[in-house]
């Protein structure tokens, strides 16, 4: 299936879904802007990370997570022009094979926070193709909610890295991050239980 059959979908309601299937302390790396203003405002979470200003490293991040607690998923959520600017990190994850990675691309064509430009994923770039190219074959565009639910479900007990690509549209995100470096990462250390709280 290519992006083309798939449902427009909405960031918020996607991000919801996903935080309402969490019960084990899974850690959620939020992307940079409005990916992780919908994380914040769908459940705030001590082992949520929140991202600022550091486009396109959002599965990087996740991957040291990942590779830090194997015994904890890891998802991550990031946008298609974040994600078009780290590519390479799609290779070093499919070498890697963390198994507990989930990586989550929400897709709407734009750079939205900087003014709606365009991105190659607007017209060229398939971001599952790429993915499974750089050899992540456990990668898969969503076609509507329920079947985004269910490869979320699949990939939670997968014993690869999983990419979902999900088409979205250009709403703006839900709220905004208080924008605390040291507190965002003190919270989510304390969170995965590797630090005390301040």
């Amino acid at each position: 299936m290519d992006n083309r059959n798939t449902k427009v979908m909405n960031r918020f309601d996607v991000t919801s879904r996903l935080i309402a299937k969490l019960k084990r302390e899974e850690a959620v790396i939020g992307g940079i802007g409005n990916t992780n203003f919908d994380l914040w405002a769908a459940g705030h979470r001590p082992q949520n990370f929140y991202m600022l200003g550091s486009m396109g490293l959002a599965f990087p991040i996740a991957l040291g997570v990942a590779l830090a607690q194997p015994d904890r998923r890891v998802f991550a959520l990031e946008g298609d022009g974040s994600l078009l600017m780290q590519l390479g990190a799609l290779s070093t994850i499919a070498t890697l094979k963390p198994k507990n990675l989930i990586m989550i691309v929400m897709d709407n064509g734009i750079y939205q926070i900087t003014g709606a430009q365009p991105t190659p994923a607007a017209s060229v770039a398939d971001i599952v193709a790429i993915a499974a190219g750089s050899g992540l074959a456990n990668s898969a565009w969503a076609a509507d909610e329920e079947d985004f639910e269910r490869l979320v479900e699949a990939a939670m007990s997968a014993t690869e890295p999983s990419l979902i690509a999900v088409r979205i549209d250009d709403k703006p995100g839900v709220g905004a991050t208080r924008r605390d470096p040291v507190q965002i990462r003190e919270r989510f250390m304390h969170g995965l239980g590797v630090r005390e709280p301040l």
